[in-house]
């Protein structure tokens, strides 16, 4: 076999050495970095504190929609005690009445009814008791018998039953006894009646005008003290264990620019409501200058019992993409950004739901100083 000549393999060489040198060597793959790892110096260490998670009391605060209403307690719902057609109107929306003070004034043809037969009833009994006097009279001198005599008390008995009776009806229509008394001494009769008030407060409803035909079933005006209300709210019925009659409470209200009022659980519901599955709780509430109105809306803030949870101090948490976050402490200089799910603050301690475990150590102070140290470097790379 014929070998090549060396100038031969001299050219080959040279050429497989030109094509090795043209072909570049792929790059390393390169691992990926953690954003949320940040390492840091031994001078920068002395800015943070560092101490484990443990456990303490939380008193979880439950938060509700609510409303104001009036305290059923302190309002009365006021009509007419007789059927009749309303002549005149003495309070307006918005009054503040005393009780016993005249709201309206109507014409009633059945007061007038019962009047009439009140004095007739007042007549017929005067008229039997001198029947019995004289009874008493004749039977002493043997004209009458005791059986007429007994004839004649039985129809006084019977007159003054009459007039007990018209006289209840006419206290049932509205008539006070000084003006039983004015009837039956002047024997007057007259068809005007007047509603009253039944309690001091303000006037926040009224459903009549003149000329208007009224029964006694009809609610004409709503007269209610508002130096106290309650605040009404429909809890889940899921934390309805949490709430208990008694325990304070408190309340904000948007309409005075998020003002906190205080107050005591009165009502907590013993049924669920089956349409919304909640419990009605209601609070009362102090309210001298009026400043709180029937209708508006608030948040009831309730606390619950104290029970031992996982706490983070509040300075300890970070907030990043709308999240909250703590530093946990991984060796002497690494540290993780690590998200968590917390409760409500209370006493400067947030409660942990999740994404921590009791004895980690994080750090409490300064949490803020090595987050923006871990957002420079990742900006340097």
């Amino acid at each position: 076999m014929k070998r090549p000549s060396p100038i031969l393999f001299a050219v080959l060489l040279a050429a497989a050495l030109s094509g090795c040198k043209g072909k570049e060597a792929p790059p390393a793959a390169t691992a990926p970095v953690d954003t949320m790892l940040v390492t840091v110096q031994a001078d920068f260490l002395q800015r943070l504190k560092i101490a484990p998670a443990g456990e303490g009391e939380a008193t979880e605060t439950l938060r509700v929609p609510a409303r104001i209403e009036v305290d059923e307690q302190r309002v009365a719902r006021i009509g007419a005690a007789v059927t009749g057609r309303v002549t005149q109107i003495h309070a307006t929306l918005g009054q503040r009445v005393k009780r016993g003070e005249a709201l309206a004034t109507l014409h009633s043809a059945e007061l007038s009814a019962a009047q009439l037969a009140y004095l007739k009833a007042l007549s017929q009994a005067e008229l039997q008791r001198r029947a019995v006097d004289r009874a008493k009279l004749l039977f002493a001198a043997d004209v009458i018998g005791a059986a007429e005599l007994q004839k004649r008390e039985s129809e006084l008995a019977q007159a003054q039953a009459e007039l007990q009776a018209s006289h209840g009806q006419l206290g049932v229509l509205g008539m006070t006894g000084s003006a039983m008394a004015k009837l039956a001494a002047t024997r007057t009769v007259h068809s005007l009646s007047s509603i009253t008030a039944t309690l001091d407060g303000v006037v926040i409803e009224r459903k009549v005008t003149p000329g208007q035909v009224v029964q006694p079933a009809d609610a004409l005006f709503t007269v209610a003290d508002l130096s106290h209300v309650w605040l009404v709210a429909e809890a889940p019925e899921q934390q309805a264990a949490l709430i208990k009659k008694g325990e304070a409470a408190q309340a904000e209200i948007p309409a005075l620019n998020g003002k906190r009022i205080e107050g005591r659980l009165i009502y907590v519901a013993d049924t669920v409501n089956p349409d919304r599955r909640t419990v009605t709780v209601r609070m009362d509430v102090d309210n001298p200058e009026r400043l709180l109105k029937p209708e508006m809306l608030a948040s009831m803030l309730i606390q619950g019992a104290p029970q031992r949870r996982l706490l983070v101090p509040a300075a300890a948490v970070v907030r990043e993409d709308n999240k909250d976050h703590v530093f946990v402490q991984l060796d002497n200089q690494r540290f993780q950004l690590r998200a968590v799910t917390l409760g409500q603050e209370s006493g400067g301690y947030i409660p942990v739901q999740a994404g921590l475990k009791g004895g980690e150590r994080i750090v409490t102070e300064g949490a803020f100083h090595l987050n923006n140290e871990r957002k420079r470097k990742e900006l340097e790379g």
